[in-house]
């Protein structure tokens, strides 16, 4: 399963060239650090699944000596090595510039990372290539744009729930949200794994 693993980074070595530029160029800007944790993070994993789209990737890796399942958790816990790659890279990109970062910018970028892949990730396998990763960058940006101002909205309407979140301490607060976060990550893990092994190739 590690050299599935990296295979990805084989692959994108080209890409990867092109990494670090991106990472100096949004730092250069005064781009959020969360934003910015959240692009790097999500610059391989989603570019692994571009390229297998482009050349039908799934057709090799089914003839070699893996398991769909392995297929699947490879994927997983690629994303989660890779992110943790881009967070040290970035970090060190920062204190480079000499700009201001903080751990909640790395844990709420990690996070949202985390999401957003639960959410995309399955999405890959039950849509037709060429279409997904369009959608996906639509999200993505409907994401940026409109939910913000719909996370208001129902804090507005849940006020009982708001109270309840902003009596916790910050210590609290960040432990439920990783609980959740990994639950709803091993839960797309597990969804993902029964769509691909039902899955024709």
């Amino acid at each position: 399963m590690f050299n599935l693993i990296r295979r990805d980074v084989i692959l994108q070595k080209k890409q990867l060239f092109t990494f670090i530029p991106l990472i100096f160029f949004f730092i250069i800007m005064d781009i959020q650090p969360v934003l910015t944790y959240l692009i790097a993070s999500l610059i391989i994993p989603f570019n692994t699944y571009v390229y297998d789209e482009k050349v039908e990737t799934n057709i090799l890796l089914n003839s070699l000596p893996y398991t769909r399942m392995e297929i699947i958790a490879s994927r997983y816990l690629g994303a989660i090595v890779y992110m943790i790659s881009a967070i040290g890279l970035t970090s060190i990109a920062f204190l480079a510039f000499n700009k201001p970062f903080t751990m909640a910018d790395i844990l709420m970028g990690s996070g949202l990372f985390l999401i957003f892949a639960s959410i995309t990730f399955p999405l890959f396998y039950i849509f037709k290539p060429g279409y997904i990763f369009p959608g996906v960058i639509i999200g993505f940006l409907l994401l940026g744009s409109v939910g913000p101002a719909i996370v208001l909205n129902v804090a507005e309407r849940l006020t009982a729930v708001t109270d309840i979140i902003g009596s916790l301490s910050m210590h609290s607060l960040y432990t439920v949200a990783i609980i959740i976060i990994l639950i709803l990550y091993v839960s797309s893990w597990m969804i993902t794994s029964v769509i691909y092994q039902r899955k024709a190739f």
